[in-house]
């Protein structure tokens, strides 16, 4: 299933028309690579984790177990997305949302405060990349395109590229509001990708590995343990001619690339 490059001698970004960027080749079996970012490159969702964990604890539900009281976190969040997309002042509006809805005495401006600051306190942690990705991203950037695909808060996202030391590997960064079908399929118009030569890469069925199969991309599974609920779903099947590959950890992919 695999595949296997010889070093890429050129490449080069070119305008095709105003809007579509075209990445030109050497014929020699390069590929196109859009990598997610959070959880994959770097952690992410730990820290979100924590801050939950002290959110509950500070709540202290007299009736509800942590395990009721993420249940009710998770339904918030999702109805959060929706009207505030990804990123800290979301999180940090549903974690204010779920404590009116389960505490019995009203939230004060201190209260307010500490709960805000548990959000907060993730904007300040240094961006902590997983084992492997550096050199890997090395070795793939010589081979094949690569495309950063990350999505969320467009300056929060932008400020941990920046801080990761890792943008120089990418011939692009793209930070979108949501992944979907059609996210995948603009950046397919976007960049002139040939599907067949094109693949995601990422730790999220929800986000990277089904819409971009449904966009029909092929597609590389790396899981993490630690990835984040709301993005949890079944992994779709690859219909033929299309692949999914599953990997067990980043640096696997120099075995298939």
């Amino acid at each position: 299933m695999g595949f296997h490059a010889a070093p890429i001698l050129s490449k080069k970004l070119c305008a095709l028309r105003p809007g579509i960027m075209v990445i030109m080749w050497d014929d020699n079996g390069a590929q196109t690579l859009l990598i997610d970012a959070d959880d994959t490159l770097w952690e992410n969702n730990i820290y979100f984790e924590r801050a939950i964990a002290k959110f509950i604890s500070l709540l202290n539900h007299r009736e509800y177990p942590p395990e009721q009281v993420r249940l009710v976190l998770n339904d918030v969040e999702r109805d959060s997305i929706l009207k505030h997309g990804y990123g800290l002042h979301s999180f940090a509006h549903s974690l204010i949302e779920t404590f009116e809805k389960l505490s019995s005495d009203p939230i004060t401006p201190e209260l307010h405060e500490r709960i805000r600051s548990f959000a907060h306190q993730i904007a300040d942690h240094p961006v902590e990349i997983l084992p492997g990705v550096p050199d890997t991203l090395d070795y793939l950037t010589q081979r094949h395109h690569l495309i950063m695909m990350t999505k969320g808060h467009p300056a929060e996202q932008a400020g941990k590229v920046e801080r990761s030391g890792l943008k120089a590997y990418f011939a692009a960064i793209e930070i979108v509001a949501e992944k979907d079908e059609a996210t995948y399929r603009a950046a397919i118009s976007k960049y002139g990708l040939v599907a067949d030569e094109t693949w995601m890469v990422g730790n999220s069925p929800k986000s990277d590995i089904n819409p971009a199969l449904a966009a029909g991309l092929h597609a590389v599974f790396v899981p993490h343990s630690d990835t984040w609920i709301l993005e949890h779903e079944e992994l779709a099947s690859a219909t033929p001619p299309q692949r999914l590959l599953l990997v067990e950890r980043f640096p696997d992919l120099t075995k298939h690339f």
